[in-house]
């Protein structure tokens, strides 16, 4: 019989206890021979200088090890918000995930962000309260958080003892001194998916523990319910008991295509100094090995593996193959990149994204003379974490990143001391604005000299439903224009539109083709690459652009009392707020916030609540940006507005723009 492979994500805001937790799993399954620490920077999946001497997870690490005869491909993604692109990268490999609370702060901003995505991906889930020893662990009060905050219906199978003492632990819900309330909760999750169960449970009839756990594994495997366990991991209680659970319940089944064809997605991508670049990937389909020359899909060429390795406790092992719905690491590509699909798409899970970058910042180094070994350090970060969004102006000298917060910004700075030698200063962060087209009007280009060359073309320019991106369509017959001409310009069109006259990318645009020619003597593919951008652009400022802006939808709970205050707050900011719901003291309050008004707003909150306060940010999409709000800035690098040096440009006279 084959042997299962569980692919298994562990997610947590920052502080839960799931690295420790993760430590716990590998020591119990034997896979390491002695347990490390976050704090004292020992961690197995903590490999990174900067994540043992911060003790915090920066990067997703996945550890294979055995259990029970089963081999659990355990993937340990950050807990900070900041790092979140990493998790995002994780989610769709996983076939099941494990979500860590702490049993004081309970359901947190990042826990909402990491459950949401969880539940829209469908990926069954069960959820750890931890930390049960700590003064004021209320785990009742966080299995109620589950179902009021997350909408979950909760299958509790534990029930605490010594709650907020250093003796904590736990027992089974349904032994004899097990919890009434948390049975109650568990038979009403059980009983909504379940008539017959319904039906026994409002005749009162009682249950036994294996009843109730076989009841769980059927729903707990349909995603119907979510199992909830209590653990005190800093002693190692409820580890065991997780990874029992784990096998008993959560045996999905390895997804294949019909035809076994080979597909992989990249979920990670890491520099070994040894090995050179590698890749982590997962394969949903097919098989793998060393010295195949696998397609990159994404990238629209063949690459050869050099070598498959997998990482057990931090140790790589040559395997030479990776078995369908394993996890393994692949070397010989230097050129593969985070998200990258390997093999047949229609075979890899979706992305989800979490969080859309809403923040740039231009970053220099202290020292001029390393400005050179400053961009080439980015580019292989940028390689690693795509997210990072990294642009090299090189014609204004400029190097501008996307980052997420505060602590993404700090470890980006001590990643480039440690790894390359540079010291490095950041300006002040800039929103990212977009901008759309005002009204509709027409672009022309007619680029015929100097010869030889000749690609004429009309775009019409219009704005587009608000959140539909870039529409192209084109009107004109391959009689006027070659096919292989019209395929160079709507390659060129989102390229061209990543600036527009305001400065920023251009969105919510619709672009169709409506007239043009080539010359069966003088064209060439590249006269259509070089004329795009200048009759887009012509368009654009015929049409005029405004400015559109990132929004929050937010979410605060604070004391009654700061109702007034915060209102006023919101008001001030632009903000829009929903009607308040009141909960005993305290208030809960929703609305919409741009991001340039809000995105500190955390620490005046504080302040103003006495630390009693919490908000909670989620991405919620651009809107235009009221006149005279916003920022333009000069566009970088040569302009296609300036036809003459546009040409010169791209014909090499002026180095070309990486853009391009």
């Amino acid at each position: 019989m084959k042997q299962q492979i569980r692919n298994i994500g562990i997610l947590a805001h920052v502080d839960a206890g799931k690295t420790t937790l993760t430590e716990n799993m590998l020591y119990a399954s034997g896979a390491i021979r002695s347990k490390g620490s976050v704090d004292s920077g020992t961690a197995i999946t903590d490999q990174m200088d900067l994540e043992k001497k911060r003790g915090i997870s920066i990067r997703t690490a996945p550890v294979s090890f055995q259990w029970r005869g089963s081999t659990i491909n355990l993937i340990d993604t950050p807990g900070h918000a900041d790092f979140v692109s990493e998790v995002e990268r994780s989610l769709y490999i996983m076939d099941c995930a494990i979500l860590v609370l702490s049993a004081v702060e309970g359901v947190q901003s990042h826990t909402y962000l990491l459950w949401q995505a969880l539940k829209s991906m469908n990926i069954p889930t069960i959820i750890v309260i931890n930390k049960t020893d700590r003064q004021g662990s209320d785990f009742r009060k966080v299995v109620n958080q589950l179902i009021t905050e997350l909408k979950i219906m909760p299958a509790v199978m534990h029930s605490p003892v010594n709650e907020g003492d250093a003796t904590a632990t736990f027992t089974k819900l349904w032994h004899e001194d097990g919890e009434s309330e948390l049975q109650t909760i568990t038979l009403e999750s059980l009983a909504s998916n379940d008539d017959e169960l319904m039906e026994r449970y409002l005749e009162g009839e009682s249950f036994s523990q294996k009843e109730i756990n076989e009841k769980i594994t059927i729903q707990a495997r349909k995603n119907n319910i979510v199992p909830v366990l209590g653990a005190v991991a800093k002693n190692d209680i409820g580890t065991t008991e997780l990874l029992d659970i784990i096998t008993d319940i959560f045996l999905p089944a390895v997804s294949t295509l019909p035809n076994n064809d080979t597909a992989a997605t990249v979920f990670k991508v890491e520099h070994d100094p040894v090995f050179g670049r590698l890749a982590h990937v997962r394969l949903f389909s097919g098989a793998m090995n060393a010295r195949d020359v696998i397609f990159n899909f994404s990238q629209q060429t063949e690459m050869k593996i050099a070598s498959i390795k997998k990482n057990l406790t931090s140790k790589y092992i040559d395997t030479g193959v990776i078995e369908c719905g394993d996890i393994g690491i692949l070397s010989g590509m230097p050129d593969i990149r985070p998200g990258d699909i390997l093999g047949n798409p229609d075979g890899v899970h979706e992305k989800k994204q979490l969080q859309t970058p809403v923040l740039t910042i231009q970053i220099h180094p202290e020292n001029e003379a390393d400005y050179g070994k400053l961009g080439d350090a980015l580019e292989k970060i940028d390689a690693e974490d795509p997210n990072l969004g990294f642009k090299w102006y090189k014609d204004d000298k400029e190097m501008h990143v996307t980052l997420t917060g505060y602590m993404r910004m700090q470890i980006l700075k001590a990643e480039l001391k440690s790894r390359f030698g540079i010291d490095i200063e950041y300006d002040e962060p800039t929103v990212i604005y977009k901008e759309t087209p005002s009204s509709a009007a027409t672009g022309y280009v007619e680029y015929t000299m100097p010869k030889p060359c000749w690609a004429v073309m009309e775009f019409r320019i219009e704005p587009g439903e608000p959140g539909s991106g870039i529409t192209y369509n084109s009107e004109v017959g391959v009689n006027k224009i070659h096919r292989k001409y019209q395929n160079e310009v709507e390659r060129t069109i989102p390229r061209t539109l990543q600036q527009g006259i305001k400065g920023w990318e251009v969105t919510d645009i619709k672009v169709t083709l409506s007239g043009g020619e080539d010359h069966e003597v003088h064209s060439r593919p590249g006269d259509f690459i070089l004329a795009t951008p200048m009759g887009i652009m012509d368009g654009l400022k015929n049409a005029g652009t405004k400015l559109l802006e990132p929004i929050y939808r937010f979410t605060i709970m604070a004391p009654e009392e700061a109702l007034g205050s915060i209102a006023s707050d919101i008001n001030g900011m632009r903000g829009t707020i929903e009607s308040p719901v009141f909960e005993e003291d305290r208030v809960k309050i929703g609305g919409l916030i741009p991001v340039s008004t809000s995105h500190d707003y955390g620490i005046r909150l504080s302040s103003i609540t006495k630390g009693k306060g919490i908000i909670r940010f989620e991405y919620a999409g651009y809107q235009e940006c009221p006149e005279g709000e916003g920022k333009e800035r000069p566009y970088k690098g040569v302009n296609p507005l300036d036809r003459s040096q546009w040409i010169l440009h791209y014909r090499g006279a002026f180095k070309a723009d990486e853009r391009l």
